[in-house]
């Protein structure tokens, strides 16, 4: 009995060590804040010096490039789909949710109106899912850009190329 008590202050004992051992300090974040403010009044400072005010300052027009991007890599998934709601789909689609139920497709079809999109909820009759597309382009390279911002907020955005 005597031996277990021992154990038990024991280990109370190394516990608070730990504890205390690791707690912060708020001088050392106080510290860290007057650095960083330090560094970012020094930062205006240099800004404030070195550009020069009341000068005529002519700037150079800035020739724009425009990149074509390969997209016949990017996958697609073909699919045969009844629209439900919404407008009419394009060729290539984004679809940003599926689901089994159609309230779910509809919840996100309401999310992504209330975020500026205007959503078509379509149904798959084969493997009985409802889509939600988020856009819908005749282009595939407009489709696979639309399809990368969306991927911000919906990770597993793909693209649907609407079969007959």
């Amino acid at each position: 009995m005597k031996m277990k008590s021992i154990s038990i202050l024991a280990f109370a004992l190394c516990a608070v060590a730990l504890m205390t051992s690791c707690k912060s300090r708020e001088s050392a974040y106080k510290k860290a804040y007057e650095k960083a403010q330090a560094q970012a009044a020094q930062t205006q400072q240099t800004v404030a010096t070195t550009v020069p005010t009341n000068q005529n300052v002519q700037i150079a027009p800035v020739a724009t490039q425009t990149q074509t991007v390969d997209v016949s890599n990017e996958p697609v998934r073909t699919e045969s789909v009844n629209l439900i709601s919404g407008p009419a789909l394009k060729a290539y689609s984004v679809i940003c949710g599926s689901f089994s139920l159609k309230a779910n497709a509809e919840g996100l079809q309401q999310t992504l109106k209330a975020k500026g999109y205007n959503p078509s909820i379509v149904y798959n009759p084969g493997i009985k899912f409802y889509r939600v597309a988020a856009t819908s382009f005749d282009d595939k390279a407009a489709a696979v850009q639309s399809r990368n911002q969306l991927r911000s907020s919906y990770s597993d955005a793909w693209l649907l190329l609407k079969g007959k």
